[in-house]
């Protein structure tokens, strides 16, 4: 079933493994395929990792009887489907699944997890999600940034952003929570964005207000729900099924300390949510070259 899944994940992604089967090395007369072929295997491994990384989150921090929020994103999908098997082999039991977004609700009925959507105030005992960037020594993590680059269509991208933005509401209120992710995204000195959702009304004194206050070292954009619009946005800002807008707060210079900007934010009036998620019983389940490190703030320096 493991190898299945890890089959599955691959062929969904599309990788290709190197067309030659000597020694896993293209041919010499096709010099252009080598770079893809290479690539390609080096996909393949990170998927085998990614997978290997949430199935150790499920085992080692699920029990029986919990009460547990699915998170969403390429490693929480593994996550997902391997609880589904533990699920149907009976190793757990009495599991309540709770989603906080259509991704995650669409993983868990594919893995055959009867689930409920998060409602404020559920307690939580366990939550894993994929986490952008994760900050070396606090553990402080960003979701929903803008990932244009990807390939993937813009809409598509802010789509799965209105969901991320629910998803950092449960994850928040988990007893305990772990991102999953790979050992490049584990970070000293965070740069790039922090989304802020805030008050449509006014946005545009909230945005001066951010940009004052972090003068020098971020520059802020209202986020576009399409394409490239510029600072203001653009004549169609992305905005939440709540009514709230996006801000990308783009920081140019390493963060020294996310949970600041955090705290700063939350002080900050018309602003109702950020990106930056600061747990005091988080853990990192990161996934490195065949190996999976879980990291807590006590320890969270990789050798």
């Amino acid at each position: 079933m493991e190898a299945m899944a890890r089959a599955s994940v691959a062929s969904s992604a599309q990788l290709r493994p190197c067309p030659s089967p000597r020694r896993n090395r293209c041919p010499m007369r096709c010099p252009g395929r080598r770079g893809v072929a290479c690539s390609a295997s080096a996909a393949d491994a990170d998927v085998v990792d990614l997978f290997d990384a949430a199935k150790l989150t499920v085992d080692r921090f699920v029990k029986s009887g919990m009460v547990v929020g699915l998170g969403s994103g390429p490693a929480s999908a593994l996550a997902v489907q391997y609880l589904g098997t533990r699920l149907r082999r009976g190793s757990l039991t009495d599991i309540v699944a709770v989603t906080s977004s259509v991704l995650s609700a669409s993983e868990a009925d594919m893995a055959g997890i009867r689930a409920s959507s998060y409602q404020e105030g559920t307690q939580i005992d366990f939550a894993f999600t994929d986490a952008e960037v994760i900050e070396e020594g606090t553990l402080a993590a960003v979701i929903g940034r803008r990932k244009t680059e990807s390939g993937e269509p813009s809409f598509m991208v802010e789509k799965v952003f209105k969901q991320k933005s629910s998803e950092s509401t449960m994850v928040k209120s988990a007893d305990k929570l772990a991102f999953i992710t790979g050992n490049d995204k584990y970070l000293t000195g965070v740069e790039g964005s922090i989304p802020v959702l805030v008050k449509s009304g006014n946005w545009i004194d909230t945005a001066e207000e951010i940009d004052d206050l972090f003068l020098g070292d971020a520059e802020v954009w209202r986020r576009p729900s399409f394409g490239t619009a510029g600072p203001l946005g653009g004549d169609h800002p992305l905005v939440t099924k709540e009514g709230h807008h996006v801000l990308d707060v783009i920081f140019t210079t390493p963060i020294p300390d996310l949970g600041q900007v955090a705290e700063k934010l939350e002080k900050i009036s018309g602003v109702v949510d950020h990106g930056i998620i600061c747990s005091n019983q988080s853990y990192a389940v990161i996934a490195s070259k065949g190996e999976v490190q879980v990291i807590e703030e006590k320890s969270s320096v990789i050798p």
